[in-house]
Formats: C-alpha cells, structure tokens, sequence
C-alpha cells in the first residue's frame, strides 16, 4: 500500500500544480478584465513579489494533488464501508485544503470566511462523489447485463 501511495502521490503533484494553473486562468478569463492575474493579489503582496506568490501556490497545489492521489488509496480498501471511505477521504482532504486555502488566502482570513470556504468544499466534493458514485453504478449495470 506504501508503495501506491508513494506513485498515486507522484502523479498527484504534477496534476495538482496543472488543475490549480487551469483554474487561475478560467478565473482570470472570468474577472480579469482582460488580464492574467496568476494568485490572488493578498498572497503577492504577503510573499513580496508576484513570483514568490506563484512559486508558493504552485509548492501548494502540487502538496494538495499529492495528498490527493496519495489518499485515493483509501477507495481500494475493500474491507471498509463506502461511508467509512467517504468520510475518511473527506477529513484527509478537508484538513489539507483549509490550511492551503487560507495560506494561499482562497479565503477570507475570518471564522466567516472559513466557514464559507468549507460550504463550498462540501459542496464540491458532494457533486463529485455523487457523479462518481451514479458513474459506478452504471458500469455495475452494464456489467451486470452482459452478464445476463
């Protein structure tokens, strides 16, 4: 297991710097008026250039898709319960994100804001389990009549 770890967080680092890239552009096509704006101007301003501030998100994206791939292992345990995989990846990833996101100032640096932060998440990884969950029953589906 230490071993799929060690190469689902491997490729996780890669992927994690590539999705938080991605989504600095679709927010800057959204709100930049026209302009590239690489991190938030808080964290620029805290790291004291505009390059300190990217090399720290893309540091912290990279840890994030790291824990992420690393703990997807957590969906192979097979004598667990789909509710224990759940809430277990929930946790790991929920205390990953809300130090990198206030860091990385995605939030208001407030309980507000925190708390706004963590709704959004819920919210998010809810979407995704319940289409990852409607995508393995479908396959289960097809499995199941081609079996019959």
């Amino acid at each position: 297991m230490k071993k799929n770890i060690m190469i689902r967080g491997g490729y996780g680092l890669p992927t994690g710097i590539a999705i938080g890239y991605l989504i600095t552009i679709v927010i800057s096509a959204i709100w930049g008026e026209g302009y590239y704006a690489p991190c938030v101007p808080e964290l620029v301003e805290r790291m004291g250039s505009e390059i300190n501030a990217v090399i720290l998100q893309a540091v912290l994206c990279g840890l994030l898709g790291m824990v992420c791939g690393g703990g997807s292992v957590i969906w192979d345990m097979e004598k667990w319960s789909i509710a224990r995989q759940t809430g277990t990846y929930f946790l790991l990833i929920l205390v990953t994100m809300i130090p990198i996101g206030y860091a990385l100032r995605w939030m208001e640096h407030s309980l507000a804001g925190i708390v706004q932060y963590c709704v959004i998440f819920v919210i998010i990884f809810a979407s995704v389990w319940i289409l990852q969950y409607l995508n393995v029953l479908r396959k289960i589906k097809a499995i199941n009549s081609k079996l019959n």
